[in-house]
């Protein structure tokens, strides 16, 4: 993710190391963060405050853990307070797709459909669910890297992660049966 030579410059107090450290993550702490809060406005505040922290508390970051899992670590704990102080609001706004004439017209409405539809599936789970799905599924973590993340035992990461499995399936079953959405 980043070079460990950057990260030390960084805590070292090299400014111009800081912020190239934040440039290098900002797509990943915001990726992260609209997954968990399913919204552009909330994700974007959620990383913001999430590169604010990671910028004045560099310091206190220890190589004992991986860079990356500390980042995702502040990253998630914060969009799980959020998310927990008011649930986030849906936006209404239908997703834009670019039409060219030698594209496939139905392959991308039904794709755009299916991604929606995940993406929905998703946002019904628990939030303890939600956490786990997004980094195995989204952000490519392993199972160690979730567990130290989020601060579980990595049999619980394994157990919540089998169980928000076979709800999103249960989930996508209903939306391609034509079920209730919501």
């Amino acid at each position: 993710m980043v070079a460990p030579e950057l990260i030390q410059a960084a805590q070292a107090g090299d400014r111009d190391a800081l912020i190239t450290l934040l440039r290098e993550i900002e797509t990943h702490v915001y990726r992260t963060a609209f997954y968990i809060l399913g919204n552009q406005e909330d994700a974007m505040d959620a990383s913001q405050e999430a590169l604010l922290r990671i910028y004045t508390k560099i310091h206190t970051y220890e190589e004992k853990a991986l860079f990356k899992t500390w980042v995702q670590r502040i990253v998630t704990n914060l969009c799980m307070d959020k998310f927990r102080k008011a649930k986030p609001s849906v936006s209404i706004d239908e997703h834009e797709l670019d039409f060219h004439a030698e594209d496939n017209v139905e392959e991308k409405v039904i794709s755009s459909y299916v991604a929606k539809d995940i993406h929905d599936a998703i946002d019904k789970l628990p939030d303890h669910h939600r956490s786990v799905v997004v980094l195995r599924y989204l952000q490519q973590f392993s199972y160690n890297e979730i567990a130290e993340s989020l601060d579980l035992p990595i049999n619980t990461v394994k157990s919540y992660l089998f169980r928000a499995r076979k709800q999103l399936q249960i989930y996508l079953q209903e939306y391609q049966k034509g079920g209730v959405r919501g």
